[in-house]
């Protein structure tokens, strides 16, 4: 699935639109990475080249010369949220529910998480939305300042409705205003990135996230240790 959609971003980026969508197909905009699959990616290859198609997802949204709305409607969680916040402008359904509760299984933010966080919320609060793993409804997001507007009714009508909005104003103007800002902050989201990776490599060897994942397999509260 991430290899696919490394794909469809290189085909987006070669299009003429100068607009883009993200959203999600089913009942949420993204649910995260499968936690019961994340014991098979014990082997070092595998761990590195799933990275390597996270960092190419986020970065690709990141520096694309065109205008990215994310609209989200249900779960944005984990990955999911990281990829939502890597747009330009998000819209949230009324309905959303926005996580990073990477803490549940002992592991940290990838995806850019920890950037995109303290770009929206400041350090301070950044930590400690990480630390706590716990949801935000759509109208604490908007009162956060991680979305930017909140609708009711049909998300994909709205993120239509705002596209053509802006379609109608200067894209050439906006776009540049955009790669000027993100030319300079591209080296920084690259540290975080590589930072996620050792540290979700290092977690991933603990007895904390090994007890995570069983606790959410088995469908129980974590005993955390610490270790």
């Amino acid at each position: 699935m991430l290899k696919e959609f490394v794909q469809a971003l290189h085909d987006v980026e070669a299009c003429e639109a100068q607009i883009v969508v993200l959203s999600g197909d089913g009942q949420g905009f993204c649910a995260g990475g499968d936690v019961t699959m994340m014991t098979e990616v014990a082997d070092k290859d595998v761990f590195a080249a799933v990275m390597d198609h996270i960092e190419s997802i986020v970065t690709s949204i990141f520096r694309m010369p065109k205008i990215v709305i994310a609209a989200v409607h249900g779960p944005a969680v984990g990955l999911g949220l990281s990829i939502a916040l890597s747009a330009d402008y998000i819209i949230a359904d009324a309905d959303a529910k926005l996580s990073m509760n990477f803490i549940g299984i002992g592991l940290a933010p990838d995806g850019g998480g920890h950037f995109w966080l303290q770009e929206r919320l400041g350090t301070h609060q950044a930590k400690h939305f990480v630390w706590a793993g716990e949801q935000m409804t759509a109208e604490q997001a908007l009162e956060h300042k991680l979305v930017d507007k909140v609708v009711e009714g049909d998300i994909q009508a709205e993120a239509d409705t705002f596209a053509a909005y802006w379609s109608r104003r200067p894209l050439s103007s906006m776009i540049a205003t955009k790669q000027i800002y993100h030319q300079y902050q591209m080296p920084q989201l690259q540290r975080y990135l590589a930072d996620e990776r050792e540290a979700q490599w290092q977690l991933r060897q603990t007895a904390d996230h090994e007890e995570g994942v069983r606790a959410f397999v088995e469908k129980r509260r974590p005993h955390f240790t610490g270790r």
